[in-house]
């Protein structure tokens, strides 16, 4: 009996509602039938608004290599322009290229954060869903083990009914 309390109190937190049986075939039955696994990207995306789809593209493209291509080549044509013209916006030190590069650092910074952010919490979602996953295969498979065991044991006891009849001869 303390063995159906525990398993109860499992697939309660496996389930995360009230249960009202007492019967554990009927708790197995309800884990087998209800699924478990959920399709995370799916229901992220699904909640996601406006402002984090566009936070992750931000983050897409500033950690491409294209971005940094990119980048590293207007950063070479911008200083290559403003030594060379006369009459330059920018000239030595550049200071308006480093106001720049300081406006584009404190920006994207927290987008790559904000992005990441959700990215920890979409595998804090996976972790715990295949927790419940293995939770309900480990009970499942608890269930199957029991069943096998008592399958031996009957398939025994009709082995000693067939042998004391004189049906089958014994093996010992």
């Amino acid at each position: 009996m303390d063995a159906k309390i525990k398993k109860k109190e499992i697939v309660k937190q496996l389930l995360n509602e009230d249960l009202k049986t007492d019967d554990e075939n009927e708790l197995i039955e309800m884990l087998i039938d209800e699924p478990l696994a959920i399709d995370i990207d799916k229901l992220e995306d699904e909640k996601s608004t406006f402002k984090d789809k566009l936070a992750d593209k931000i983050t897409a493209i500033a950690g491409s290599w294209t971005f940094i291509i990119i980048f590293v080549s207007f950063l070479i044509i911008w200083i290559i322009l403003n030594k060379c013209l006369e009459d330059s916006i920018d000239p030595y030190p550049f200071i308006l290229l480093n106001l720049l590069l300081s406006c584009i650092a404190a920006l994207q910074a927290p987008i790559i954060m904000m992005s990441q952010n959700r990215e920890a919490k979409k595998d804090s979602m996976r972790s715990k869903n295949d927790y419940r996953t293995d939770l309900k295969s480990e009970l499942i498979l608890e269930v199957l083990h029991d069943q096998m065991s008592e399958i031996a044991k009957n398939q025994r006891k009709i082995l000693k009914i067939l042998e004391d009849n004189g049906m089958i001869k014994s093996d010992k």
